[in-house]
Formats: structure tokens, C-alpha cells, sequence
């Protein structure tokens, strides 16, 4: 596909999937107009960086369409003094627009060698507020906490409190929370020592975090 083309396709990604799907902050709609998406997708998977699918990663794992991204981001209401954890990197597309909406970022992956093709493509855009680590963060990372954002880009089937805990008061995070195929958007927002307020987004389904807490299981 075409320079020209791909920058029609990103142009129509934002007119005819996100804003439709009432992300109307225009500060997330000009950040995703003016970000490659195509050059943060698997090679072989250019000309769908655009389309309104998960795009597959390596070890089963997933880059969320792009009307999530965008949906996530605009809850989040991200200031730009926000420091930011993301679990999951991935191709570190979503760290790169966490970073250019906040402070600090810093993402954490499981699987090494998508931190090494996140980090090589973060460099070659400039994007320099970014740490990334290679860690199992399923069950929560409190190195440098806590963070003003907590986003989480696998699900899990239920919230578990190292994550709230992470949060500074007044700090949001997004996560999906349930098993397939009954799984709801949420952000979780801290409110002083003990107080939390759960705000539901839009029902989804989305690949899990790897090595997640699992609630136990009942027996009759």
C-alpha cells in the first residue's frame, strides 16, 4: 500500500471507526491522525494496520483495534504531567500514544523480543519519555509506584488489588475484567486510602495477561 494510501486509511480509521464510536476528544483524534500505525504492525501486516481487527503478535498475543485504543484513551482523560504503566507492551504502538499525552511511561513485557522490536521502532520516532522493562507484571508491578495511569492490555478475570494499589490517589486505570465471552471495559479510579470508583466502558473481549490470579474455583 501506498504512502498516500496509508495515510487515507488512517484518515478514515479516525472518521469512520473512532469517532462514531464516541471518541470525541480531539487532542486522541489528532494523536491517532498523526501517528504510523503501519510501522508499529508486523511487516506482513502493513496493510491492515488500519482495519477494525486485532492484529496478531507473536506468542498468541494481540494488538487491540484501534477503536479500543482510542476509547481507552480518552477515559483516561491523560494530563501531561501523568505518570503512566502500561502492562504490555507489544509492538509499542499504545506506549507511544501514552507518551505523547503524558510525562512517563513505563512498560512492562513479558516476552523479550517484542521489548526489543517496541523499543527499536520508539527510537526511530523520537520517542524518548519511555522506560521498558522485560517482567511478569500479571499480578501487578509496584516498582516506582505509584502511577497517575495503570493501563492493562490483556484481560483479566478479575481485578487483583496490587494493581488498585499501584495507583496514586485520584489515578485512573483501564482494564478488562471477566472471561470470554462475558468481559466488560472498565476504569478503575483511586479515591483516597480505601475509596475506588468503577466506571463501565463498553463490553469487549480481549486476549488475557499472561500468568494473571485466578480466581478459585467452586465445587459442589
Amino acid at each position: 500500500m501506498s504512502q498516500l494510501n496509508l495515510e487515507r486509511a488512517r484518515h478514515n480509521m479516525v472518521e469512520q471507526q473512532i469517532r462514531p464510536w464516541d471518541v470525541l476528544d480531539q487532542r486522541v483524534l489528532d494523536l491517532l491522525a498523526r501517528t504510523p500505525r503501519e510501522e508499529y504492525v508486523p511487516a506482513d501486516c502493513r496493510n491492515l494496520a488500519y482495519s477494525d481487527i486485532e492484529i496478531p503478535l507473536p506468542h498468541g498475543q494481540a494488538m487491540m483495534a484501534p477503536r479500543i485504543e482510542a476509547r481507552l484513551l480518552q477515559a483516561l482523560d491523560i494530563q501531561p504531567s501523568d505518570k503512566i504503566l502500561e502492562i504490555g507492551t507489544g509492538t509499542g504502538y499504545l506506549a507511544s500514544l501514552l507518551a505523547a499525552l503524558g510525562r512517563h511511561v513505563t512498560s512492562v513485557e513479558i516476552f523479550p523480543d517484542l521489548t526489543t522490536m517496541a523499543a527499536g521502532t520508539l527510537g526511530a520516532h523520537g520517542v524518548r519519555n519511555i522506560t521498558l522493562e522485560v517482567g511478569d507484571a500479571g499480578r501487578g508491578w509496584d516498582r516506582n509506584a505509584p502511577f497517575d495511569v495503570i493501563v492493562l492490555t490483556g484481560s483479566v478475570p478479575v481485578l487483583g488489588d496490587a494493581f488498585r494499589q499501584a495507583l496514586a490517589d485520584g489515578g485512573r486505570m483501564f482494564a478488562v475484567v471477566g472471561q470470554a465471552p462475558v468481559m466488560e471495559a472498565q476504569v478503575v479510579q483511586r479515591q483516597g486510602h480505601r475509596g475506588w470508583k468503577t466506571t463501565s466502558l463498553f463490553e469487549t473481549v480481549l486476549a488475557p495477561l499472561r500468568n494473571v490470579a485466578v480466581p478459585p474455583t467452586f465445587r459442589f
